[in-house]
């Protein structure tokens, strides 16, 4: 999860100080709005869940979590494609492909863990009302 946090600051870094233009009028700004919107969900996909009290809810949440970010990657990258030029633009444009190539690589597996727990999670429940 460094790696990903790592990619998104550099990201975000790129977005606000660097410098990327669009010729659409308030472009630049609804990407950095949905670039944060990442950040807030990978964020909540590596919270501790500690504070919820059923094992079986932990896992719903954050398998949710995971499509929550998965979400706001799409939204994000839709806004990206918004952005078209300035002398930082060619780094953005691989940070972000960087971004999504990341996540990616380490979110199925993630959901299909999650997936797998709370399916056996039902299965023990399930035997449980058959004793």
């Amino acid at each position: 999860m460094n790696e990903l946090r790592q990619r998104w600051l550099t990201l975000m870094e790129l977005a606000v100080w660097g410098e990327v233009k669009s010729t659409r009028m308030g472009a630049t700004a609804r990407m950095r709005k949905r670039l944060l919107e990442v950040g807030e969900k990978l964020r909540s996909l590596v919270a501790d869940r500690a504070w919820i009290p059923h094992p079986r809810e932990q896992v719903k949440n954050a398998l949710g979590s995971a499509y929550s970010l998965k979400d706001a990657l799409l939204q994000f990258e839709r806004a990206a494609q918004d952005v078209d030029g300035g002398a930082d633009y060619d780094d953005f444009a691989a940070a972000v492909i960087a971004l999504h190539q990341c996540l990616l690589d380490r979110l199925p597996d993630l959901e299909n863990q999650w997936a797998g727990l709370l399916d056996s999670q039902y299965d023990e429940d399930e035997d449980e009302l058959d004793d």
